[in-house]
C-alpha cells in the first residue's frame, strides 16, 4: 500500500495531472536544496515527501490569474 493514497491526495488536488505536476515541482526544488515544509516524513524520496505534503495540506495548488498571460498559452 502506497502512502498517502491516491484517494486521500484526489480529495486535495482535482486532478491527477495537477497533482503529479505539482509534486514533480516540488520534488525538484526540494533536490535543489528547498526547506522541508513537514517535521517528520515516511518516505525517503523527494516525490514521496512532496505527496506526504499535498496529503497533509500544507502544498496547495495555485490559482491562475485570469488576467495573466501565462508563457505556455503564448
Amino acid at each position: 500500500m502506497i502512502y498517502p493514497s491516491v484517494d486521500v491526495l484526489k480529495t486535495k488536488i482535482d486532478s491527477k495531472y495537477s497533482l503529479v505536476s505539482l509534486a514533480a515541482k516540488r520534488a525538484r526544488t526540494m533536490q535543489e536544496g528547498s526547506a522541508e515544509l513537514l517535521s517528520d516524513y515516511k518516505s525517503v524520496k523527494n516525490v514521496g515527501k512532496a505527496l506526504e505534503e499535498v496529503a497533509a495540506g500544507v502544498l496547495t495548488k495555485e490559482k491562475q490569474d485570469e488576467s495573466k498571460v501565462y508563457e505556455d498559452e503564448v
